[in-house]
């Protein structure tokens, strides 16, 4: 395998490597490849295709760390347990049995090393009758605090710590209570919260009037509520804790690729993929930081690795099992995968570009068009191969093609520490920092040492004064092009963010899972300004942090909104 670093060799032993009985780590980093390249290329002999060939092809992208998988497919392929999807969304009904039978496949879900997302809308809301016992319903946020205590008791995988997405529908009755369930820092530890929106409600919000709130048992309107201060309301609270974002369900289902088999209402955890009641989606990335050649993209490179990938991630499907019936049904009619990348900002480094530029949007642009081109050409040839998704004349695809979906951007959390590169398409946190994870990692951006030993002002001592610090910039010891290359989260302005998800979302079949970070110093009116800002750039949904809005961190010494600690497991909060 392709030289690891010392942090790598650390996430791998203690999360992805198979254990014996006794917990003793029994296999190697290249055994682990061996493991799902051979698991996954079996899928082959089931189309009449070269197993061997396709084992050697999926090894040998991995193995040079150009495409990985999302992290149940790394830990789980070829074992007894065999599930290997990321990302799932489960239905949620207004009564006591819906609600704990769902809560029985999060739990599954959550073992296998996957991530759930629910919308809540169809509960009654706190206070309401109920008809079988004459009592008196709890609300929304009363059963999101069950599933978070059972989330907290459950390990996934034995390696991993649940993660949930809670979605309500901002007409709900309960939408005040459910904004601000997390005002109190141990609620709901185990969720990323978000408002679903429409048209409906920016229409109002735009003409000064105000919307309905609908009781969901009855469907009756119970009262009127005025968006402005709801929407001020869900800004005061993400600028105190970085919960809700936004979804903007509209802007979802007008690219929902089934729309006969039903509406989208949630997304999993970190927002990068809206899904179907009982569906899940298998993603990988592309580490974009090995497809240059130090100074331009080396795009026949790429186009070979997307192709990989997206035959990579349908044998997934055929070769996952998943914990019920109903999510297998779907999923195998459907075949979502979801292609994302990572490596972005190592890229725009190599390119000499720096994050905060026109030209990054630009690059952005142009790189995710040609993957997007690449994913659909591959599935297209899929489907000639092995047929179209089962629901593919239920679609708005106007040609065969073997999946639902092809891309989608997650947060690669621990595959890209696996790949040694910058976390998905987000910019550098810092040069050099401990990653509070498994008792501290410590993580230095090998670009970063590389030029400064190249531009002859390296040294140990300027490494140690750089450590921990959220930015470079004002470090004289280091000149001003290179600080340009490397501006971290917070030297980015919040509109760069909002360009460089706009850009990827514009060729993204899912959602682009992307924080936009603020500095301390932000008002709650700038998150208000953001929220009305993503909705009008085309994105499917926004989360915001604000440094110091959350004790708890997983990189350095100064909170940030940081990145998930794998594709589907959040320390802090989501991106979308």
């Amino acid at each position: 395998m392709t030289a690891l670093s010392p942090a790598a060799q650390t996430v791998l032993r203690r999360r992805y490597l198979q254990q014996d009985e006794n917990g003793t780590v029994a296999e190697t980093p290249d055994e682990m490849l061996r493991r799902v390249a051979s698991h996954l290329a079996q899928a082959e002999s089931h189309f009449g295709g070269d197993v061997d060939r396709a084992e050697q092809a999926f090894y040998e992208t991995m193995h040079a760390l150009e495409f990985l998988p999302n992290s149940p497919t790394l830990m789980n392929a070829g074992t007894a347990l065999g599930q290997l999807a990321a990302c799932f969304v489960l239905p949620i009904e207004d009564s006591l049995v819906s609600i704990f039978d769902t809560l029985k496949q999060t739990a599954l879900i959550h073992q296998s090393g996957g991530g759930t997302g629910f919308s809540f809308s169809a509960l009654r809301p706190q206070g309401d009758v109920v008809q079988e016992t004459g009592g008196v319903a709890s609300g929304p946020v009363s059963f999101m605090k069950i599933y978070d205590a059972a989330t907290e008791q459950i390990k996934q995988g034995g390696r991993r710590r649940g993660a949930n997405m809670g979605v309500l529908d901002v007409t709900h009755t309960d939408i005040e209570t459910f904004i601000t369930a997390k005002r109190e820092a141990e609620v709901l530890r185990n969720f990323n919260i978000s408002v679903g929106t429409t048209s409906g409600f920016w229409e109002t919000y735009e003409q000064g009037t105000t919307y309905p709130l609908v009781n969901p048992r009855t469907g009756e309107v119970v009262d009127h509520e005025d968006p402005e201060r709801i929407l001020d309301l869900v800004a005061e609270m993400a600028w105190a804790t970085g919960d809700p974002g936004l979804l903007f369900l509209d802007t979802i289902n007008a690219a929902n690729p089934t729309p006969e088999l039903g509406h989208i209402t949630a997304t999993n955890p970190c927002g990068e993929v809206p899904l179907l009641p009982h569906e899940a989606c298998i993603l990988g990335s592309v580490n974009l930081a090995r497809h240059t050649d130090g100074r331009r993209v080396d795009w026949e490179k790429l186009r070979s690795t997307v192709q990989c990938g997206v035959r990579l991630l349908d044998n997934a499907i055929e070769r996952s099992t998943f914990p019920a019936p109903e999510i297998e049904t779907i999923v195998s009619r459907n075949r979502k995968i979801g292609l994302g990348v990572m490596g972005f900002h190592d890229l725009l480094v190599d390119l000499r570009i720096p994050y905060d530029s026109d030209a990054a949007v630009e690059v952005a642009d142009d790189l995710m068009a040609f993957i997007h081109e690449a994913a659909w050409e591959t599935s297209r040839q899929l489907a000639d191969e092995r047929g179209p998704f089962p629901n593919w004349d239920a679609s708005t695809h106007a040609a065969p093609v073997r999946n639902a979906t092809t891309t989608s951007i997650a947060p690669t959390g621990t595959i890209s520490m696996i790949a040694g590169c910058s976390a998905s398409i987000e910019p550098i946190y810092t040069v050099a920092y401990t990653k509070q994870v498994m008792g501290g990692l410590e993580m230095t951006n090998d670009r970063f040492v590389e030029m400064a030993k190249d531009r002859g002002f390296y040294s140990e001592a300027l490494l140690d004064e750089l450590h921990g610090r959220t930015s470079i910039q004002d470090v004289a010891a280091i000149p001003d092009d290179v600080k340009q290359l490397f501006q971290t989260a917070h030297d980015v302005p919040a509109e760069q963010h909002l360009q460089v998800q706009a850009a990827f979302q514009r060729h993204v079949d899912n959602a682009v899972s992307k924080t936009v970070n603020l500095p301390e110093s932000a008002s709650v009116d700038d998150v208000r300004t953001l929220f009305r800002r993503a909705r009008q750039l085309g994105a499917k949904g926004i989360t915001v942090f604000r440094s110091g809005a959350r004790p708890e961190q997983v990189l350095g010494e100064d909170p940030l909104k940081e990145e998930c600690v794998s594709e589907c497991e959040y320390v802090a909060e989501p991106g979308q």
